[in-house]
């Protein structure tokens, strides 16, 4: 057993200063220690898949104190997780983080491991947790048991990291870590919500409204080149690249609804970056806990438009229930700084113009089904992506 302060440190000094999770009580003494120390930060999400994504983009967002001279360097974060959340995480991990090459290390708690008494949930997840890592060609190894094995298991994480792009995990079994008291005051404050929703008017028929590539003309207009455009997977991403393909933007694909807690991330550990985040009426419902994330954290510096067209249009155009959600009220109830709804194209082209407000900005654009007849995909790799978009916000990015 350990004290966590023999990890954390160590990690700390090899650069790891970004943790995201949710917690289990064999993590506990680790959330404890990061929550009150003001060099650290952890970031609790709403499920583990979002914790991958937000750790994504921590990597994104890159870190000079450990690029070689000219180079580039990813940041390096932690995500934490109980064994039975690798379900939850298993789309980002491997369609974010294998496919853009964006490491991180995992710490995976092992419940039911075989042999150890544990609850009956856990009983089937214990003995296929080293099978599922390996599965999704994560290496992983047990967490260590003593505070002079802390380093060396670090150090071997962090050459896989540097030389693939992609996670390390290390298999934390019960009773790893001493317990650590949390102070008080490391809580959120009561809750909040945000400025009310506007919501306009509707001025056309649903038939007659903006297509998708008219609202993406306004994003490509509306956002210089200092700005991060991050575009969901499916069609979005792809009339996106197909209108304009720019070094400030990245085009995800697959892990659906992530873009999100991916965009929130970068946006935390760059907050000198303005971030947009291009996300769907699909991938929004899918993980609207990311909604509650943002609000909490308020980030000034990240905008998150929803382009709505009550279908999932890249699979066939089968309806989504989006007609009967109000996602502006939905994210002034979590706490954006704003939140707009609107069937007009030309108000997007205000929003994107307006300055930061006091947290995240949220609009969601009442837009048409349907796409561009011969839509292309990308032809540079996601991988190219992701390097190209960090060598061109280099400037902005310095040290975490």
């Amino acid at each position: 057993m350990i004290e966590a302060h023999q990890f954390v440190e160590a990690a700390r000094e090899r650069g790891f200063r970004w943790y995201a999770g949710v917690p289990c009580s064999y993590l506990t003494p680790f959330i404890n220690f990061v929550l009150q120390h003001s060099s650290l930060n952890y970031v609790s999400m709403a499920n583990e898949g979002d914790a991958v994504a937000l750790i994504a983009g921590v990597a994104l967002a890159g870190d000079a104190s450990l690029a070689p001279a000219g180079g580039l360097a990813h940041g390096r974060g932690v995500t934490m997780m109980q064994n039975s959340g690798l379900g939850n995480a298993v789309s980002p991990l491997t369609s974010l983080t294998w496919t853009f090459r964006l490491p991180q290390l995992l710490i995976v708690t092992w419940r039911g491991q075989p042999g150890v008494a544990d609850e009956p949930q856990h009983a089937l997840m214990g003995p296929i947790t080293p099978a599922i890592l390996d599965s999704m060609e994560i290496p992983w190894e047990l967490f260590p048991a003593t505070g002079d094995t802390v380093g060396a298991a670090l150090d071997r994480a962090i050459a896989h990291m540097d030389s693939t792009g992609r996670p390390y995990a290390l298999l934390m079994p019960k009773n790893s870590v001493a317990p650590c008291a949390l102070r008080s005051g490391a809580e959120f404050s009561e809750s909040r919500c945000g400025a009310a929703a506007r919501i306009g008017a509707r001025k056309v028929a649903p038939q007659a409204r903006s297509t998708r590539q008219d609202a993406l003309r306004q994003v490509v207009a509306g956002t210089p080149a200092s700005t991060a455009v991050l575009a969901s997977t499916g069609y979005c991403g792809r009339e996106l690249y197909a209108l304009a393909d720019r070094p400030n933007q990245l085009y995800m694909v697959g892990s659906m609804g992530c873009v999100v807690p991916f965009a929130l991330g970068l946006a935390m550990a760059r907050p000198t970056l303005d971030v947009l985040a291009l996300d769907g009426d699909g991938a929004a419902l899918m993980r609207m806990g990311a909604f509650a994330t943002v609000g909490a954290y308020a980030p000034r510096n990240l905008k998150h438009l929803l382009l709505d067209n009550a279908a999932h249009d890249s699979t066939g155009g089968q309806s989504t229930v989006s007609p009967r959600v109000s996602l502006a009220g939905v994210a002034a109830a979590c706490g954006y700084a704003d939140a707009l709804e609107t069937d007009d194209v030309r108000e997007i082209a205000d929003w994107l113009d307006s300055p930061r407000l006091d947290g995240p900005r949220f609009a969601r654009l009442l837009i048409r089904a349907g796409a561009p007849p011969d839509l292309p995909r990308p032809s540079i790799a996601p991988v190219e992506v992701k390097t190209r978009l960090m060598q061109h916000l280099r400037p902005a990015m310095g040290a975490c």
